[in-house]
């Protein structure tokens, strides 16, 4: 049986499905399985997926009614605990793609280092046609899941572009329903590992589309990522990881903030949701806001969102803050910063 499952989870993406595959079915590892899970594609993309499947016996097709890329993923793993004894589980998805030594070094990296998960960097790509560099020389580091997700959080939090020990998922899901998917997923997989590895260059090609769920207009959905930071949170504390915690619903409040101005965009279609965005973001601001260690500027403008009717109060109460906190030295400073972020208000 193969040594990895790659699972890519297939809808919408028919003039993009055969990049994707072709990079996969072309890897200079060769002991691996692709499953592709078509989630209810309306177009030929199930019919590409058959294609393939008849020409490369490595290939699987598992067909759907359409659930969400969660459920596609989900789908995937079910698959391969159910259908396959591969050790190792990797995502990519359909309308991306990888270069040709993206399992082998991925695989080479956590065997060699004995980690379970190994990751590279993904390039953003706009262009079919765009360029990728070979692999001259390929370096890697290990470090503690706390030290990347602090600071390489971007790269980390994408569910692609890792290669993952298979027991690590065996009772992880996606969540279902939701957008943002990773960001309630994979810090818990990173979490359970001692060490993760990360290896460059990158290796992975994300694509950017314009038509892409994230770059759509704002639905209600959007806010499920404020759901997600909240976990995350919750799920630092209690692992005490201040840093992290504080990184966490620093992210959180600030989504909320920017839903607001979202919502009061088109305030007659969203004005229950605004005025529900701001009671929480005075929850958030009364519970949480010394843990989140937001920067007086930045707490100017979440209280005047969430008071906007106590902005005066507001804006004196900074002001005595700063002359009971601050050196004499450093007021003058922090006044200046106030009153600069005032006028951008």
């Amino acid at each position: 049986m193969p040594e990895i499952s790659v699972i890519v989870p297939v809808y919408k993406v028919e003039k993009y499905l055969n990049r994707c595959v072709d990079s996969i079915l072309s890897q200079t590892f060769t002991d691996f399985e692709l499953i592709l899970v078509d989630d209810g594609s309306p177009d030929k993309c199930g019919e590409i997926c058959e294609e393939y499947a008849k020409k490369d016996q490595r290939v699987h097709v598992i067909h759907q009614e359409n659930g969400g890329l969660s459920a596609a993923r989900n789908t995937g793993i079910d698959w391969a605990f159910a259908n396959s004894d591969s050790e190792w589980i990797t995502f990519i998805d359909s309308d991306d793609w990888v270069h040709l030594e993206y399992l082998e070094l991925l695989y080479k990296t956590a065997t060699v280092l004995k980690v379970k998960i190994s990751i590279t960097g993904f390039e953003v790509v706009e262009a079919e046609n765009q360029m990728v560099e070979g692999v001259q020389v390929a370096t890697f580091q290990q470090y503690k899941p706390d030290a990347f997700w602090l600071h390489n959080r971007e790269t980390a939090t994408i569910a692609c572009a890792k290669l993952y020990f298979r027991e690590l998922l065996r009772n992880i899901r996606y969540p279902l329903g939701k957008i943002n998917e990773d960001e309630f997923t994979t810090y818990k997989l990173l979490f359970a590992c001692e060490e993760i590895a990360f290896i460059s260059p990158k290796l992975y090609f994300y694509r950017q589309r314009s038509d892409s769920i994230m770059k759509s207009e704002w639905t209600i959905k959007r806010l499920d990522a404020i759901d997600a930071f909240k976990e995350q949170f919750e799920y630092f504390q209690a692992r005490r990881l201040p840093s992290l915690s504080a990184k966490a619903m620093n992210t959180c409040i600030d989504l909320i903030y920017q839903n607001l101005q979202l919502t009061k965009r088109v305030p007659s279609q969203n004005i229950d949701i605004t005025a529900q965005l701001q009671r929480r973001m005075r929850y958030y601001l009364k519970k949480y806001s010394k843990i989140a260690n937001l920067s007086y500027c930045n707490a100017a403008v979440y209280y005047k969102e969430a008071y906007h009717f106590l902005s005066p109060v507001w804006n004196l109460f900074i002001f005595i803050r700063i002359i009971k906190t601050e050196s004499w030295n450093g007021i003058a400073k922090r006044i200046k910063e106030r009153l600069k972020c005032l006028k951008s208000l």
